[in-house]
Parts: structure tokens; C-alpha cells; sequence
């Protein structure tokens, strides 16, 4: 296999080539990463561009499919709920469960929805999964952002769906770096608490300057702090930025 990433330098959102074999046929994965060195081992391997996968329609995550799409003619492929959101610019839908056969590469689509509704997740050959911006080394999507989902939504794709493959499946996040499926089992703070290992805190706090608790506090993929929060609105849980978060006394 042929794995190529690059890494946007302002907002650390990755883009993925993963190709079969030289002179193969390769898949794009998420493009809002620089452009050129994807487009320098497409040369150098001598790869045809089968289709590009979309795991969301944010735009730090589709930043080149127009410009890749010019260049190689191939489809764009995102889930069903995502469509509207990425105002037509989806060629073919993908649903939980679908299989893409590209070349010899074996693509499982996920649907994952939490920090949106039609968030996908692909699963290549059965060894390594590309999460969006699901689950990051250490952290988790938040549930507040355009197109967004709900909290139960965003848990219930970690646990049961995530976490249901092997622990040794390896794991490309839409930010920062990379992880195993057993080490955010064991170590990812949110998944402690909701595994009940660790009790959720009891801070309280203004999130999005509503009162609320803070009930997780983690180092979030780019050197700042994600919270999970319960609003007194309704008890609804999030999660939320922890910039956006103001811990009381």
C-alpha cells in the first residue's frame, strides 16, 4: 500500500492518497491538506485517481476537490446527509456498511455522525480507519459545529462503531496525528470517563456563556483543550471548544 499525507499548516486538517500498489489506482481522502506533494507521488508512483473521499463537507476538509476533480475527472463521494451541505457538489452517496473495491484497495464506508450528520469514516483493507473528525489521538469531535449531530450521536459512533474494530487497527484522524483503536480505548480521556474507568468531573462553568458543568477536560489535537459540558438548559451534553469554556471561582 501506498500511504501519502499531507497536513494544512494553519488548521492541521490532513489529506490522504492511498494507493494499491505502483502504477495503481489510488483514492483521495479528505483534501485540505497542501496539494502538491499528493500530486508529486501521483506522479512519482504512476497512479490513477479512482474517486475522492469525503468524510465531511467542512471546508478544512474539501479545500482542493474542485481543482483535484479537474485534474483527474474523478467523482466525489460523501454520505446522503451530506449532500445539501455540500451544496451539489457530491457525485455519488455512500451508505454505513458500502463497499468500494479501487483497484485492490477494500474501502468500507462508516457512517459516523456526531460533528455532523453524515460524518463517514473508511476503513481500508481492514487495517487502518480514517476517522474525520471523529476521533483524534487523545481528544473527540465536537458536537457544535456546522451540520453538526448530537452528543449521543457522536458517542454512540465511537463506541459501537469505532470501537467495535480491532484494537489494532490503526487510526488516521481529519487532524494531527496518527493512533490505535486500543490505545484511545485505554488512554482517550473521553472514552475513560464514558467507559466509566474515571468519573466526569464537576466544575462549573459557562460554555458558550450558558451555565453549565464541565465534565471532561482534554488536550485537544491542536494544543488546546476540548471539553465535554452538561448546559443546566435541559441537562443536554456536548462537546465543545474549551476556549469556549469558562470555569467558575
Amino acid at each position: 500500500m501506498i500511504l501519502e499525507k499531507t497536513t494544512h499548516p494553519s488548521w492541521l486538517a490532513n489529506a490522504w492518497l492511498v494507493a494499491d500498489r505502483p502504477g495503481g489506482t489510488a483514492v483521495l481522502i479528505d483534501t485540505g491538506g497542501p496539494a502538491d506533494p499528493i500530486l508529486a507521488a501521483i506522479r512519482e508512483h504512476r497512479l490513477s485517481v479512482a474517486a475522492i473521499l469525503c468524510t465531511h463537507h467542512h471546508g478544512d476538509h474539501v479545500e482542493n476537490n474542485e481543482s483535484y476533480q479537474q485534474r483527474f475527472g474523478c467523482p466525489v463521494l460523501g454520505h446522503a446527509l451530506e449532500a445539501p451541505l455540500f451544496g451539489g457538489g457530491l457525485d455519488r452517496t455512500l451508505d454505513h456498511g458500502e463497499e468500494l473495491g479501487c483497484g485492490e484497495l477494500r474501502i468500507r464506508a462508516l457512517h459516523l455522525p456526531g460533528h455532523t450528520v453524515g460524518q463517514l469514516g473508511f476503513l481500508v483493507d481492514g487495517e487502518r480507519v480514517f476517522t474525520g473528525d471523529t476521533l483524534f489521538r487523545g481528544s473527540v469531535g465536537g458536537t457544535c459545529g456546522a451540520g453538526h449531530a448530537t452528543f449521543d450521536d457522536l458517542r454512540r459512533s465511537i463506541m459501537e462503531v469505532l470501537m467495535a474494530l480491532p484494537g489494532e487497527t490503526l487510526v488516521h484522524p481529519g487532524h494531527a496525528g496518527d493512533t490505535t483503536i486500543a490505545r484511545e480505548w485505554a488512554e482517550n480521556p473521553f472514552l475513560r470517563v464514558w467507559r466509566g474507568l474515571d468519573p466526569p468531573g464537576e466544575r462549573r462553568c459557562t460554555a458558550f456563556d450558558r451555565p453549565a458543568t464541565r465534565m471532561v477536560d482534554a488536550r485537544d489535537y491542536d494544543g488546546g483543550r476540548k471539553c465535554q459540558v452538561r448546559f443546566d438548559e435541559g441537562q443536554r451534553l456536548e462537546v465543545v471548544p474549551g476556549s469556549r469554556v469558562r470555569v467558575e471561582g
